[in-house]
């Protein structure tokens, strides 16, 4: 799986970074075909109080995005990356009904 982390208006320490990494691969339980993972990191309107998260998933014939804003980065990127798993999820569980 290739993860790409784009950091805009700020760099990501290497913590933050070590931690959205680790949420991705948390995410290969759910569907081990992911191919790629985005995230995009920013502020949010001139006002650094605010931080966004936007995770985009691609699965063969699917694309799974989701986006959180919250006063902490970690935050943000736990809630989208909980999102991201629902879809997955709900993936998995359609193509179980169709094989059944």
């Amino acid at each position: 799986m290739n993860i790409q982390i784009t950091s805009r208006k700020f760099r990501a320490k290497d913590s933050l970074t070590s931690y959205t990494k680790d949420e991705i691969q948390k995410l290969t339980k759910f569907n081990p075909d992911i191919m790629d993972a985005n995230v995009v990191l920013s502020f949010l309107h001139n006002n650094n109080s605010i931080k966004s998260a936007e995770i985009t998933l691609h699965v063969p014939g699917k694309v799974f995005k989701a986006d959180e804003t919250s006063d902490d980065f970690r935050k943000s990127i736990s809630i989208a990356a909980s999102k991201i798993e629902r879809q997955l999820r709900k993936l998995k569980t359609k193509r179980l009904a169709k094989t059944r």
